[in-house]
Parts: structure tokens; sequence; C-alpha cells
């Protein structure tokens, strides 16, 4: 394998696994996309560790009312509407992955491109818990970035299956930071406004799906100009997916992932990823795809 780029780095850390019983988010995907990557010959020095968000960090976002309502281990009218247990664990290894949204977004403004392998929890709103999210990550760390004059303009390009709709909220009335979703739009959750939604009829294809992106990607990036792309990529829109019934393939999302990347290399735009959602009926099929993405960010 050719000697490590510097333009990418992976954000890793085993207390992103968190004990949630029988459920459809599939904790232990974030340990075997790791364990993919190691098994590909990739070297240990470009799997970075973060450290957890700080209290000053996540109240960039959050409420103190909410995250009080977090740290309290019980669940309240605020914190029920992630549909997930709670508990010490599994909130820390909410702030935790916040913290590793923060380093890849910081490392891809120094390098080029960086992902945290997890993250991307976008139906987080700013005082309440939504959809399997506790903590809306991508929008801490834009906020984070903008509290220290490291960008002045960032656009989100969410391409999960579920529009992004706690962060189209969180930005809604932020001209400086943009946000896209393109998802399925006859399913969770009740759509919020973003800056472009584009909503997929169900059972759209690549075919579909792919020329949404032509149009609207080199648009965002030429005309709002962002510092930063955080691109959360999405398992979900596959075929083989539980909780939607778009059709794309494994392929269809590789090209997805190499052509958003693409147009942020020809532009100098430096990308932070999160790797969102997936469901697949088959677990394996959620890792292959989200090891394809990681692998995307490593090699075009």
């Amino acid at each position: 394998m050719r000697a490590p780029p510097e333009h990418c780095v992976f954000i890793f850390h085993e207390g992103y696994y968190a004990y949630i019983g029988q459920h459809v988010l599939q904790a232990e995907k974030y340990r075997k996309t790791h364990a993919r990557l190691r098994e590909a010959g990739l070297p240990e020095s470009v799997f970075l560790a973060p450290r957890i968000a700080t209290e000053e960090e996540l109240a960039l976002v959050h409420t103190q009312e909410y995250l009080a309502d977090l740290r309290s281990g019980v669940h309240t009218a605020r914190t029920a509407p992630s549909e997930l247990p709670i508990s010490k664990q599994i909130v820390d290894a909410s702030f935790l992955a916040t913290g590793g949204t923060i380093l890849a977004a910081r490392e891809a403004l120094e390098r080029g491109r960086a992902i945290n392998l997890t993250g991307g929890f976008h139906h987080a709103f700013a005082d309440q818990a939504e959809g399997f999210c506790y903590v809306n990550d991508l929008a801490v760390a834009v906020r984070v970035l903008m509290k220290e004059g490291a960008i002045e303009r960032a656009a989100v390009i969410d391409c999960d299956l579920h529009q992004g709709n706690g962060t189209a909220v969180i930005f809604r009335r932020e001209a400086a930071v943009l946000t896209f979703s393109i998802h399925q739009e006859n399913i969770y959750p009740q759509k919020k406004r973003s800056d472009i939604d584009v909503g997929l009829y169900d059972l759209a294809t690549e075919d579909e799906y792919l020329p949404h992106l032509e149009k609207h990607v080199p648009r965002i990036l030429d005309e709002h100009k962002p510092d930063l792309v955080m691109y959360q990529a999405g398992a979900d829109p596959y075929s083989g997916d539980q909780l939607g019934t778009l059709k794309l393939s494994k392929e269809g999302l590789k090209r997805r992932d190499s052509y958003i990347l693409g147009e942020c290399r020809t532009r100098g735009i430096p990308v932070a990823g999160t790797l969102g959602g997936g469901y697949a009926l088959n677990p394996a099929d959620t890792v292959d795809i989200h090891f394809q993405t990681a692998m995307c960010f490593w090699e075009d």
C-alpha cells in the first residue's frame, strides 16, 4: 500500500461503542468499520483519537436545560424523543462522538480531509433529542470552528436517507452556514426547511439520485464558497436498508461519495466527514458501505 497521504486522517475511539440493547441502530458498526480499515493495511499513524466535547463546546448549540437532562441519565420530555436508552455510557459516547467530529473538522482544515468513524447525529435540536440523536455533532463542530475564527463560512452536505431536520433548524437564521439535504421524502422525520432540500420519491435509484448532486453541489461550492464542507454520508439510502425504500446500490453510494469529494478537491475546499445512518437488514452491508465511504476519503 502506498505511503499515507497527508491529506487524510480517520478519527476513532473505542468509546464510540455504547450498549443500547436490541436496537435497529447497530452500535458495533463503528468498531467494525475501524477494523476493516486496519485490515486493509492503513497504518496506525492515520488514526487519531478524539477527546470528549467540553461543556462550553456543547453549549454553543445546546441549551443548558437540555444538557442537564442528558447528564441526569434519566429520560425526560427533552431526551425521550431519541428513541434510545439513556445511561452515562451512552451520553458519554455521544459527547465523545461530538469531540470526534470537532477533531475531524480541525484536521480537515489542516490536511484537506478527515472523517469521523461515527457522527452525523443530525436529528438533534438545540433543546431536545430526536431520532437516535442526542447531540448534533455537525452543528457543534461548525460553531466551534467559527468561534475560534478558523472558518467564516460552512456548508453541510447531508446525503443521509433521512432529512437533517435538527441541523436545518439550528442554522436556519445563519447565512454563513448553508444546509443541503437530499433524502427520501415520505418517511421520518417531519420535514424542516433546509436552505436546499431534495426530497426523493420512494424507490429512487442512483440514476435519479446522482443528477441532483450534479445540479446542486457545484452551485453550493461556487456560490456559497464555504471554508469547510461537513459531509454527512449515510449508508441508509442503500437498497437493503430497513428504514427506507431508496434503491441505491453500493456502487451508486461509492459514486456519490467520490463525486462530492472530487468536487470539493477540485476547488480546494476541505471536507470533514461523518458516517451517518445505516440500518441494513444484513449488518455487514452497513459496514461495507461505511468502509467504502472511508476509503473514498483515503483514495480519491
